[in-house]
């Protein structure tokens, strides 16, 4: 057998489909969750009600908000569809509902990316390449055709591939200078907690310490680079897991990182056997066990493999969207970008909390036929959580002084030149220009070139904030801990 025979045998050979069905559920109920509390918190009204001006994707620029209703209604859509996955009735349409709604809203506007919406979109069409309503699902009931006991091991394998490219990527991006040599910039966002009461009292004054900024900078790299090969491997697979629950759970007591660390301690379950959720019914005893178990084993389970029935095959479709998603987070050693700095290759890469920036953006305004000169201030045009994703990132600023162009010769000001003073502080370092001041920013192209060209500033040569600085510095020049909705 030669070996890629060997390893289409290995993806093929049958696995209980339990884990899978599992996924699938917490899944669907960690949305309904998270899209119930976004809309309860008023981050529909801040997101999507309140702006004036929308940041839109170069590659989505069909992407619009057309009226308020527009937003209620696919916030309903995902939550129904979120819903329909969780509980497996239609889990497919249910699936493709929930993530048209979901990336649709996603791409109304720019400054609201996230790491960890860009993950569920990615687990969400993992789910959809391989049979996760075969088992804990509705479907598998009222059809015991839909059911299936087993299923293809690449079924299993493809999500856990997923949440391991998370994992690496994270690791590869703490391995440089400002994490580890300068635990920057986790010694801002813990300095900026101090006062936090619920953790001063936990805490006392560690979280202003540098001991413990590079405590868990070298922590978190460690994690993030062995974590996988720890899950996979049986005999560690408890004290991995506990290690999962205890990274996000810290995680989610200093930073505001909103689900995230939900998502990421509920479909790491899947790196474990994939039988759990039947032996761990059986383990309940008793009654309830023994009905639960029934069914498990019986229709909701499902019923033994068929051959015939031809279980899933793995697509060359969903190989060639698994080199991409392995070559896309490595696209900024291709375009030469620095993306703590510019930006470049940023998104998408799972580069997961390595820096803070801070910065002002204002805009200098002089029309061509007479010389006459404007300054401009951004909150003209947004609202303030916009301008603090905005001011840092070239892109996006490059995108607001065409805006702002249009919207000078929409008023009858004539045609104009816009320029930028953009002052930003990465991990703590002095302020310094983000974009070159002399560039007149409306007339790049869009989107405008992502390498370091004429309109680009490198990053400055000076070092990060120093932790061992007074921890009242630091407090003072953080804005905020990482956020998320």
């Amino acid at each position: 057998m030669t070996t890629t025979e060997g390893l289409r045998a290995r993806l093929a050979r049958p696995l209980p489909s339990d884990s899978l069905g599992a996924l699938r559920a917490l899944f669907g109920l960690v949305m309904v969750y998270s899209l119930t509390r976004f809309t309860l918190s008023g981050w529909v009204e801040e997101l999507w009600l309140k702006p004036r001006f929308f940041f839109h994707y170069d590659l989505a620029p069909w992407a619009r908000l057309h009226a308020p209703a527009q937003v209620y209604a696919q916030v309903a859509l995902a939550w129904l569809g979120a819903l329909g996955v969780a509980v497996g009735l239609y889990w497919r349409a249910a699936m493709v509902i929930f993530l048209t709604n979901f990336t649709y809203l996603q791409l109304l506007d720019l400054t609201n990316y996230l790491n960890h919406y860009y993950l569920v979109i990615c687990l969400g069409l993992v789910l959809l390449a391989t049979p996760a309503g075969a088992a804990l699902s509705l479907d598998a009931r009222r059809d015991p055709r839909l059911a299936r006991a087993e299923v293809p091991a690449w079924c299993v394998y493809l999500p856990r591939f997923q949440l391991g490219v998370v994992y690496a990527f994270a690791a590869v991006a703490k391995a440089q200078p400002d994490w580890l040599l300068h635990a920057q910039p986790l010694s801002i966002w813990l300095s900026a907690r101090a006062e936090t009461p619920v953790l001063r009292h936990l805490l006392g004054d560690l979280l202003a310490s540098p001991q413990l900024a590079f405590l868990f900078s070298w922590a978190g790299l460690a994690y993030d680079a062995s974590i996988t090969a720890l899950l996979l491997w049986r005999r560690a697979r408890p004290l991995a897991y506990g290690a999962v629950v205890l990274f996000h759970g810290v995680t989610w007591l200093l930073f505001d990182i909103g689900v995230f660390p939900l998502v990421m301690t509920l479909c790491t379950t899947i790196f474990f056997e994939p039988d759990w959720p039947r032996r761990l019914v059986g383990r309940l005893g008793g009654r309830l066990g023994g009905r639960l178990g029934g069914r498990l084993g019986g229709r909701l389970g499902g019923e033994a493999a068929d051959p015939a029935r031809g279980a899933a095959r793995l697509s060359p479709w969903v190989g060639g969207a698994l080199a991409l998603w392995v070559a896309f987070p490595l696209r900024a050693w291709v375009l030469g970008g620095d993306p703590l700095w510019d930006e470049v290759g940023m998104r998408y890469s799972w580069r997961v909390m390595v820096r803070e920036k801070m910065g002002s953006v204002t805009y200098r305004v002089r029309r061509l036929s007479d010389g006459r000169a404007w300054e401009v201030d951004p909150l003209r045009y947004l609202e303030p959580r916009q301008l603090s994703e905005m001011s840092g990132q070239p892109d996006m600023i490059a995108q607001l002084a065409r805006h702002i162009r249009a919207d000078f010769a929409a008023r009858g000001h004539g045609d104009v030149e816009v320029f930028a003073d953009a002052l930003v502080s990465l991990n703590g370092r002095p302020p310094a220009p983000l974009v070159n001041p002399t560039v007149d920013l409306s007339r790049l192209a869009a989107p405008p070139s992502p390498r370091r060209a004429e309109w680009l500033t490198p990053r400055p040569a000076t070092p990060p904030l120093s932790p061992w600085s007074s921890p009242w510095n630091r407090s003072s020049r953080a804005l905020s801990a990482p956020r998320a909705p």
